[in-house]
């Protein structure tokens, strides 16, 4: 790998310098964007591996190029640790990244116009969850919930009336901005009331599926699950898809030839890496931290007045109302933390009166910090930072002050992977 780095810094000193740049970035600050990770260092070596070479379109044993044992090798065990790992029946690990993953199962599942009940942008859903600006938007007829006010949860009875008035062909739950558990059975039970596909997106949670401590969808007799197998699972970026047996063919069919030539035979080999590593005792470990570094995490920002949405998390993520809490919008919370060494995104809430780029929110999560080994302990101290920031988000010497605090404390936990 040195020898690597040292002709890239003679061939390019800019890229070079930008790696190196970005590398001390995440060794001397702390992520706290919850779809954000570090991957596992062998993930490392296999996106870097001779694989990044190949050619494989189609599946193994059905290639249309030669030269093909290792790619099948490597692709037959990312699909079987799939499914041993999700108890699934079916498993593509092609999807080049989430949004072409979830743009498989529609056009795998749908013809244009059909309805598919999802969750709203603005109350924790996915921009591939039917968002009007997204291309699945304008193809599919996407009708959306919302959470309930004053706690921020579900109403499933409303999702049913929904489900009964809209008749959609999927039902479809998951999101990326919602900090508490699903009930899969309530989401199962209403799709199949109108005789829908009940999907999962878990994206963000994949890793803490894998690792036991949420439930699994699938568990709950779910027809498709989806999710990016980087995020909580620490893998290379991808996606997954998880389904029925008898969904399998059409959903291979939608990956390739309907969705993406070749797949990244580098990044499937990372999967595959990833997978057996997830079933390891010691993710099982990993993933209990992860959940009890949110709680501790949430607990100490409400001591110090901080307004959550939904009042807490039952997952890896929480999100602050800043306007509420310290009188700031999102991006200057982002910005004010960015420059402390706390790196979070803006993030809209519930029918946020803002807009996308200046939000009333902010969205954290604990999944990279505790790769890194913090544990609860070190969560106070996090949230203490935040506020210490949020408080003085105008005060570049206050912002200076906690970002060489959070440096001393990140040269104690260094990332996995970069010594």
């Amino acid at each position: 790998m040195q020898s690597t780095l040292e002709f890239l810094r003679c061939s390019d000193p800019d890229i070079y310098a930008a790696m190196i740049g970005e590398e001390q970035r995440q060794r001397e600050g702390l992520e706290l964007i919850p779809s954000e990770n570090y991957a596992f260092p062998e993930v490392y070596a296999t996106n870097g591996s001779v694989f990044t070479n190949k050619y494989a379109e189609g599946y193994p044993g059905r290639r249309y190029y030669g030269g093909q044992t290792f790619t099948d090798r490597i692709e037959t065990l990312a699909i079987e640790r799939a499914r041993q790992l999700f108890r699934a029946e079916h498993a593509n690990v092609q999807p080049l990244s989430g949004s072409p993953m979830n743009q498989a199962v529609y056009m795998a599942c749908l013809e244009p116009g059909d309805t598919v009940l999802a969750m709203d942008l603005s109350h924790g859903g996915h921009l591939t969850h039917g968002a009007p600006v997204s291309a699945m938007g304008r193809i599919f007829n996407f009708v959306r919930y919302k959470t309930s006010p004053p706690d921020g949860r579900i109403d499933y009875d409303a999702v049913a009336a929904a489900a009964r008035a809209t008749r959609p062909r999927i039902v479809l739950c998951g999101h990326s901005s919602y900090p508490r558990e699903l009930d899969y059975a309530r989401f199962r039970a209403i799709a199949d009331e109108i005789g829908a596909l009940a999907m999962a997106d878990v994206s963000h949670i994949g890793g803490l599926i894998a690792g036991g401590v949420l439930a699994n969808p699938l568990d709950a007799g779910f027809d498709i699950v989806t999710t990016t197998t980087h995020k909580s699972l620490r893998g290379p970026r991808g996606g997954l898809i998880l389904c029925k047996a008898s969904l399998g063919p059409q959903i291979d069919q939608a990956v390739f030839p309907g969705m993406q030539g070749g797949p990244h035979m580098n990044a499937v080999a990372g999967i595959a890496v990833t997978l057996k590593l997830a079933a390891q005792p010691e993710f099982r470990k990993y993933a209990q931290q992860v959940l009890r570094n949110a709680h501790t995490l949430a607990d100490e920002l409400r001591r110090h007045g901080c307004t959550l949405i939904t009042g807490g998390t039952e997952n890896h993520l929480l999100v602050i109302d800043t306007v509420r809490s310290f009188d700031v919008d999102g991006r200057v919370a982002e910005t004010a933390l960015d420059a402390a060494g706390l790196t979070v995104n803006k993030q809209v809430i519930p029918d946020d009166p803002r807009p996308p780029l200046r939000p009333s929110g902010i969205r954290l999560g604990t999944p990279a910090m505790t790769t890194r080994g913090l544990g609860e302990a070190q969560m106070k101290q996090v949230a203490d930072w935040i506020v210490r920031a949020l408080r003085a988000a105008s005060d570049a010497d206050a912002l200076r002050a906690v970002n060489a605090e959070v440096r001393d404390l990140c040269s104690r936990f260094p990332v996995p992977g970069l010594g």
